[in-house]
């Protein structure tokens, strides 16, 4: 090899550079062989980003679960003494709408979700056949008030009858005393008297029949219409359509369900208090729902029922104390006139919290004062 190649490169010298600068020499030659080189740098592995999402999702529960911690302190805070609190879902009786009588639904006049009044017409059933017995038994009823009629008139045809037999009578019995008459008339006349009183007597016993017969015939109009009116479904109170449970030209069995609706009348909330609280509860206890959907609304309610049996609390409702320990259910219940102002507001299901005042002189917070009925 070249010796200048092995002798360490000396750079020129510059009369333009100053002397205490360094010249930077060029690279070394690195050799092929006999140098291990550096390792390559591996990305980061995917599965570390989902577990700093995860944390980062457990430590927001945890920030939650201490703001609601720190919520219902504050929120027991703003609560005095003498009135408790449970939580539960507000409620509406449900009212099953079905048929009495086998028969295909031939009309309907309501759909989920419709307001109805009390006696408002949902549904009609197909009563044809009703209908033709209704005209059988009305044809009937002509018929045998007609035989009552004829039965009538038999009557006072041999009440005549009987009275020209007595009158014959007296006179045969005049004739008789006088001489005049012989007594074989007298015996005459006395049987065909007694035939003219037994006639009328079977005549009457014919417009008696007659007369029962057009009351069993009046009874079967009465049963037709009746089962007529029973295939007319109607509402039985005010209240929303909640479920519509079958179609026009189904046939639906006795008892088949056409409509499910809600009694706006009658809205409640059930909570489970502790034996310490609920011992204090009374009937007609005033109360106050405040419903998750309208925090700052109180709805005025009282307490219409008081379990007399301690239970285990079910796990869909949340109390303040543990749930291995025996609650009491209480009900408290909307007074149905503000109910009815309200009616299409009414709902079912909404969750919310119900507050009891268990010690009558303890006066409501002002956020739980409530307002009177528009």
């Amino acid at each position: 090899m070249n010796e200048e190649a092995d002798t360490e490169y000396q750079a020129p010298i510059d009369s333009t550079v100053n002397e205490s600068v360094a010249v930077p020499k060029p690279p070394a030659v690195i050799p092929a062989t006999g140098v291990t080189l550096p390792a390559p740098i591996s990305p980061p592995h995917p599965g570390r980003g989902r577990w700093r999402r995860i944390a980062l999702a457990l430590t927001l529960i945890m920030l939650a679960a201490g703001g609601g911690a720190y919520w219902w302190r504050q929120h027991q805070a703003q609560l005095p003494g003498g009135i408790a609190w449970g939580n539960g879902r507000l409620e509406a009786d449900e009212i099953d709408i079905d048929t009495k009588y086998a028969a295909r639904i031939a009309e309907m006049f309501a759909d989920e979700g419709d307001m109805v009044k009390a006696g408002q017409v949902v549904a009609r059933m197909d009563t044809r056949d009703i209908e033709a017995s209704l005209k059988k038994s009305e044809a009937q009823v002509r018929q045998a008030q007609k035989a009552v009629d004829e039965a009538n008139a038999n009557v006072a045809q041999q009440t005549s009858i009987l009275l020209l037999a007595k009158q014959q009578m007296d006179r045969a019995a005049y004739l008789v005393e006088k001489g005049a008459q012989t007594k074989e008339v007298l015996d005459q006349r006395k049987q065909l008297l007694d035939g003219a009183d037994a006639a009328l007597k079977a005549a009457e016993a014919r417009v008696t029949e007659a007369e029962h017969a057009l009351k069993a015939a009046t009874h079967d109009v009465e049963l037709y219409t009746v089962q007529i009116a029973d295939n007319t479904l109607s509402a039985p109170t005010d209240g929303r359509i909640q479920y519509r449970l079958a179609r026009i030209g189904e046939v639906l069995p006795a008892g088949g369900k056409v409509f499910a609706m809600l009694d706006i009348s009658y809205v409640y909330m059930d909570v489970y208090l502790p034996t310490e609280a609920a011992g204090k509860v009374k009937f007609g206890a005033d109360s106050r729902i405040v419903l998750d959907a309208y925090p700052k609304i109180a709805i005025p309610a009282k307490v219409s029922f008081i379990a007399t049996q301690a239970q285990f609390t079910p796990k869909t409702v949340e109390t303040q104390n543990e749930r291995d320990k025996l609650m009491f259910r209480i009900r408290v219940r909307i007074d149905p006139e503000r109910l009815r102002a309200r009616g299409d507001r009414v709902r079912s299901g909404l969750p919310g919290v119900a507050y009891v005042l268990t010690d009558p002189a303890v006066a409501w917070p002002a956020w739980l004062q409530g307002t009177p009925p528009q």
